[in-house]
């Protein structure tokens, strides 16, 4: 048998890295021993024996959303909430620092960021974007090793019955480049436990050693698969259970040092337990899923669910059971967590999850309207019981995912539209061109994934121009990051030999008053009205006018009337598409709209022919317009509390805005205080909790004249001009007897704004700089963006908060101090560059910087101490003479240095020469020559 396992011990490597895609019949058994255990008794039975038997003490999930952890997009893994402890950084007056022995059953996502399952889920049996973690933990060296294997021998063949010739292990074979060994400790107890060396397989660190992050606790793991041949012919393993023991700290400089506290991290799928335990080849023919597999068949009509998978998959009818099962159970416990559907993040990610189920639901299995929203009660059932915020959320998410589903239903529809009209147009040999594709991406204009388009033209064996999609990308990063910068990007222009034409001809500005046209429906979302126009003349990218465009050119188009905001007042321009009216599945990209002497010129890119005469139809891209919207509604309401804050003439001096964020540049002789910018951010997140109306009206430049507090920026306005007033409607703020203006923000703009002000949801100040004498600049996130800065701030306060703590308890040796003072540096690095609220940021900074002093002291105070110790050893081993040479143990370099300077001290004719063997096989070095010597040579060496 071991020669056998050597041959096959390279295959295995590959299958043991990830999970293999389980495929084949699905519904064939694996045994026919046990009947099946349900879900809720496997998960219980894991919790029970860890509490009942071992002592250890239950932990609730904690919600899928990380909480002040920038790193992820969602928990990954069941360790994510203890990484204070794993780091040293709990606080030790909280309830954490009492955990020695903890399990949980951990929500987890995968999708998005870079451990994704997302595009995997559907093609194979086992893939999914959300699944639960079994978990058990040791912290601080309460058991390790030996305890750790033996319980989760007992749990998997006592208590779950699994035959232990089932069962393989694979354990860490050593890493020479590291200088670490193999860790025959985790073979031995292995050995102990009854598994033969047959079944046994070592690997190298890319499989079984685990680390955290580039720095932080790592160490060997040791993993229990599972063989589904069951000794008939070659092993086919999966992973069931991998057990981390987390002995060694990955440095900066990459070196490995032992952890002064060990800790036992443990991870097992309970959808692949539940496989193994009820004899599937597949999770999704467990009790977890087929209740939802069933009310698919119930609610869509499709034949039933058969397990097929690749080829066999005609239609991929089966596919789009898994991907439809998979990502309804995400959305709802995401949605449950407070995570929804949106544009940026782990919203955008839950996002094209929603949209990739709207589309093989409707598009595969021919569901109909609604279809998804009625799938939510089936998650509820089978997982609510675990975990009751699916129970107490269950109406919000049928509603969120119903709603989700009918916004995209059009765009999907017109989108496959779209895909057809040009497949028929491509030969053969043809990509699918990259500018349809990003016309259709969440990047472009209908929000159909870029990962769905390229899936839909899989389907029908197209290829997908890559490398134009990755051009098309890179110009929209470059284009965001010049919006960023303080200079805008300039697009086309008409020159003034263009004006002067145009004029020459009578052609009136550009009525683009239907920018204003949008509503907010009863569920609170906005309804953006399309403009019908005609086009009035073309420019090339030259500038010169022409009657008509080809296919592919960019061109810069002048219509009698749009709905698009053009670039002014400091908010960016919108993007969207025009269709021609009648051929409504051809897109033509609108890239900005610029204003050039009162006419608004539109940046296009023409599929196909476009002429002057043209009649078309405009389409903004709402979710792009709403929050540059938001932007700016949070923008009057931050100059009005910055006047709140810092007097009634404070005085702005400029702005800008775009989906991404928002800067403010206001007159001040200083940066402001901590305090200041807090009570700014706390004045606006009253408004903004008080979802105050949003009044607008247009009213003669002259009414606006003298109305005290009304807010204005030194240029010209147009007569009449547009007022925007805050909870206060604008006949009433502008009335000089309310003295309304001096009460909210009430300002002159003719930017488009909220029509309620609990839409910005909130707003964090995340960075100041002073511009000019005079001049301070301020930026400002909102919305789900600003609500992760503030968790991020309170997640770095507490750490902070934890290390003071650990700072007054004192360090018991050279190495704890040592670790403390660089967590400090650590801190303050991570406070530095963190997305976070600035007044934070600053009282933060200025207690690290207490700390760090006070760290570096214990750190010198301590060393001092320890290198007295051992110099007074050496000095009685070694009689005064010309030469002392010796090892000795010092925890640092620093700390050998030390102790060579005093002895050169209180022996001046004697030169040292000392050494200090390492952990790792280092061997530290310091010497002196002695100070009569020294004249002519240098003093000291290290290394």
């Amino acid at each position: 048998m071991a020669a056998s396992v050597a041959a096959v011990a390279g295959r295995l490597r590959r299958a043991i890295r990830r999970s293999p895609q389980w495929r084949g019949p699905s519904r064939r058994a694996l045994s026919s021993e046990a009947p099946p255990t349900q879900a809720a008794a496997v998960r219980d039975a894991f919790l029970s024996f860890f509490r009942d038997r071992h002592g250890h003490r239950l932990v609730p999930s904690s919600s899928v959303r990380p909480r002040g952890d920038p790193s992820l997009l969602f928990v990954n893994a069941g360790m994510n909430q203890f990484k204070p402890i794993f780091l040293g950084t709990v606080d030790p007056r909280s309830e954490m620092a009492g955990f020695r022995r903890v399990a949980n059953s951990q929500k987890c996502v995968r999708a998005g960021g870079r451990h994704s399952d997302l595009e995997d889920v559907g093609r194979d049996l086992s893939h999914h974007t959300f699944f639960e973690m079994l978990g058990n933990w040791a912290f601080r060296g309460v058991y390790f090793k030996e305890e750790a294997c033996s319980m989760a021998w007992e749990l998997l063949t006592q208590v779950y019955g699994i035959p232990e010739d089932r069962l393989w292990v694979s354990y860490f074979g050593g890493d020479p480049k590291a200088g670490l060994g193999p860790d025959l400790e985790s073979r031995d107890i292995w050995l102990n436990l009854g598994v033969p060396a047959s079944r046994m397989l070592s690997f190298g660190p890319q499989e079984n050693f685990w680390e955290m992050g580039d720095t932080g606790p790592c160490g060997p793991c040791t993993e229990i698969h599972y063989d589904l041949a069951g000794g008939v012919g070659a092993p086919q393993l999966v992973e069931l259970w991998n057990l981390v023991f987390m002995q060694h700290n990955r440095e900066a400089d990459g070196s490995l040092q032992p952890l002064p506290q060990r800790h036992v991290d443990t991870g097992m799928g309970l959808e692949r337990l539940l496989a193994v335990l009820q004899g599937r080849r597949s999770t999704y023919d467990t009790d977890l899923f087929s209740p939802l597999l069933n009310a698919i068949h119930q609610g869509c009509g499709a034949p039933p669910y058969s397990g097929r998978v690749g080829a066999a998959d005609e239609g991929h009818t089966d596919t789009a059971y898994r991907v439809v099962a998979d990502h309804i159970r995400t959305l709802s416990v995401c949605i449950a967590d407070g995570v929804s559907p949106g544009m940026s993040g782990a919203p955008l990610v839950l996002r094209q999850i929603l949209r990739r189920a709207v589309r093989f639901s409707t598009e595969l299995l021919r569901a109909p309207p609604g279809f998804l929203g009625s799938l939510v009660p089936v998650v509820v059932e089978t997982l609510g019981g675990a975990y009751p915020e699916l129970q107490r959320n269950s109406a919000q998410i049928a509603s969120l995912v119903s709603e989700g589903e009918a916004a995209f239903l059009a765009s999907l529809q017109r989108g496959r539209r779209i895909i057809e009209r040009t497949l028929r147009r491509l030969g053969p040999s043809d990509v699918f061109p990259a500018e349809v594709a990003w016309s259709l991406s969440l990047s472009g204009n209908l929000g159909l994934p870029l990962d769905l388009v390229e899936l839909m033209l899989e389907e029908k064996g197209v290829q997908l121009d890559s490398a134009g999609l990755e051009r098309l990308a890179q110009e929209e990063a470059q284009h965001r990051a010049r919006q960023a910068e303080p200079v805008q990007e300039q697009g086309r222009q008409l020159d003034i030999h263009a004006l002067g034409e145009l004029q020459r001809q009578g052609v009136p500005p550009t009525d683009d008053s239907p920018k204003y046209n949008y509503s907010l429906r009863p569920s609170g979302g906005y309804e953006f009205s399309t403009c019908e126009a005609q086009v009035l003349q073309l420019y090339t990218e030259d500038g010169t006018a022409v009657a008509s465009v080809g296919e592919g050119q960019r061109c810069g188009l002048l219509l009698d009337k749009t709905n698009f905001y053009a670039e002014q007042g400091g908010q960016a321009s919108d993007r969207g598409y025009l269709v021609r009216v009648g051929l409504q599945d051809v897109l033509f990209p609108v890239a900005r709209a610029q204003v050039c002497g009162g006419f608004i010129l539109h940046e296009v890119v023409a599929p196909e022919c476009l002429k002057v005469g043209d009649q078309v139809q405009l389409h903004v891209d709402e979710a792009w317009r709403l929050s540059c919207m938001e932007k700016h509604t949070a923008v009057h309401l931050l100059n009005w509390a910055l006047r709140q804050a810092l007097g009634p003439g404070t005085e702005q001096r400029g702005s800008h805005l775009n989906p991404e964020g928002l800067r403010f540049d206001v007159a001040t002789q200083a940066l402001l205080t901590p305090e200041q910018l807090r009570a700014v951010e706390g004045t606006v997140q009253k408004a903004v909790g008080q979802d105050e109306a949003v009044y607008m009206e247009e009213v003669a430049l002259a009414r606006t004249a003298h109305v005290p507090g009304l807010r204005s920026l030194d240029e010209v306005y147009p007569d009449p001009v547009r007022v925007v007033s805050v909870g206060v409607p604008v006949a009433q703020a502008l009335n000089p007897a309310s003295q309304a203006a001096l009460q909210t923000s009430v300002e002159l703009c003719c930017g488009t704004h909220l029509l309620r002000t609990g839409a910005i949801g909130d707003l964090v100040i995340i960075g100041e700089r002073q511009l000019t004498k005079g001049t301070t600049r301020l930026l400002a996130i909102t919305g789900e963006q600003a609500q992760q800065a503030r968790e991020v701030g309170q997640s770095l306060a507490q750490e902070v908060e934890a290390a003071a703590a650990r700072l007054s308890q004192g360090s018991r040796d050279v190495v704890e101090a040592q670790r403390l003072s660089k967590d400090m540096g650590r801190l303050t690095d991570a406070v530095d560059t963190a997305v976070m609220p600035q007044w934070q940021r600053r009282e933060l900074q200025a207690t690290l910087k207490a700390l760090q002093r006070r760290a570096n002291t214990a750190v010198r105070k301590l060393e001092m101490g320890q290198a007295a110790q051992k110099t007074q050893e050496l000095l009685q081993q070694h009689s005064e003479g010309p030469l002392i040479v010796d090892t000795v143990y010092a925890e640092s370099l620093s700390v050998l240095v030390k102790v060579v300077r005093q002895l050169c001290k209180q022996a001046p004719s004697t030169s040292v020469l000392l050494l200090s063997p390492q952990p790792l096989g280092q061997v530290l070095c310091a010497c002196q020559v002695a100070q009569v010597a020294a004249i002519h040579q240098p003093p000291l060496t290290h290394s």
